[in-house]
């Protein structure tokens, strides 16, 4: 078995772990943080309160998701490249994008998580302050709108269907899924973003089972 799909495999099936894992801890843990509209006095107070879960959380779903994002991309292009060579390569770069970003956004947020909790007690208006620009940072780079991440799976789902590299049916779910990330681009609509991010578990782990098993001669058989 090819070393790069196989750790490709495992990479997005760890990725689909990550986001079911944020998913959890968002409902249960963060629901007093992630319902509603809190103002920004009441998130730097829970933040202060649950420095811990709120670092644990962002390290999850932001630096390990776009870790873990390299080595996807990589097994994908080389599984789809042989007949699609510059849609892969497109696919590849927002890929590598998307990864970035997504590290960038996580590592600032850790730091200044940090910044508001320590600020909290001492100059709750600074931590607002500090807050605010964190959230809009954290927005625009993190995913808010899901531009970057939804023009990797469109691409790479087009680039596997004129290649018979994955399922047909993986491939119509990922053309799907990338749909509602592009939506998002519209500021009434970002919300849609959940459909993306629920819409990855499946993608993401019916993808990894078939990077991990299969060739990609056999996957194209397989519906």
């Amino acid at each position: 078995m090819n070393e790069r799909q196989k750790v490709g495999g495992i990479a997005a099936l760890l990725q689909a772990a990550t986001i079911v894992v944020g998913l959890a801890m968002f409902a249960t843990l963060l629901s007093d943080y992630t319902t509603g509209d809190p103002e920004p006095g009441e998130s730097v107070a829970f933040i202060a309160d649950h420095y811990a879960t709120m670092y644990v959380w962002n390290l999850i779903v932001m630096v390990a998701f776009g870790v873990l994002l390299v080595p996807v991309a990589f097994a994908l292009y080389e599984r789809v490249k042989t007949e699609s060579t510059a849609l892969a390569q497109t696919a590849t770069a927002f890929a590598l994008i998307w990864a970035g970003l997504l590290i960038g956004a996580g590592m600032v947020t850790l730091i200044n998580l940090g910044t508001i909790a320590d600020l909290a007690g001492k100059d709750p208006s600074r931590a607002e302050t500090v807050w605010i620009t964190l959230d809009s940072i954290e927005g625009g780079l993190g995913g808010t709108i899901e531009l970057v991440g939804g023009l990797w799976v469109f691409l790479i789902s087009l680039a596997a269907l004129r290649t018979g590299a994955l399922p047909k049916a993986l491939n119509y779910v990922g053309i799907v899924i990338s749909v509602s990330a592009f939506v998002t681009i519209v500021p009434a609509l970002e919300l849609v973003g959940a459909v993306f991010g629920l819409g990855l578990i499946v993608w993401l782990g019916w993808l990894g089972a078939v990077l991990y098993r299969g060739s990609p001669r056999a996957a194209s058989e397989r519906i």
